[in-house]
């Protein structure tokens, strides 16, 4: 986890060929909402693309480094302090030996968060 503590796994599940769901749950009371924004925190889209990282890391067994993105849509602020508990749609395609896809859609409620589709390689 590149941001100690900023966030837990609750829940990591195969739903279906090459489909995951994931619970996470944000650490409101981490360093890094006393800057992005004191008093208003909201999670930085950066953290939120590291997240999508580390949990195909966690799928696929294997460090992986971002070549490109594409259709990224913040589409709603997440604040920790009001909704902490995320779910992440992810849909990983490819092959771990050329590029790997991965297509996520971030809810909270019914709120669509996040929808981006990014591309990565062995590390």
């Amino acid at each position: 986890m590149l941001l100690k503590d900023f966030y837990t796994v609750e829940q990591l599940e195969n739903v279906s060929e090459g489909k995951y769901n994931a619970i996470v749950h944000l650490n409101n009371k981490h360093e890094i909402f006393k800057g992005h924004f004191p008093d208003n925190p909201v999670t930085p889209g950066v953290c939120m693309m590291q997240i999508i990282k580390e949990l195909s890391q966690e799928i696929l067994g294997s460090s992986l480094l971002m070549t490109s993105c594409s259709n990224v849509k913040f589409m709603a602020l997440i604040n920790p302090d009001v909704t902490p508990k995320l779910k992440l749609e992810l849909e990983i395609s490819g092959d771990l030996n050329a590029e790997v896809k991965v297509k996520n859609t971030t809810t909270f409620g019914e709120t669509v968060a996040l929808k981006l589709t990014n591309t990565y390689k062995k590390a």
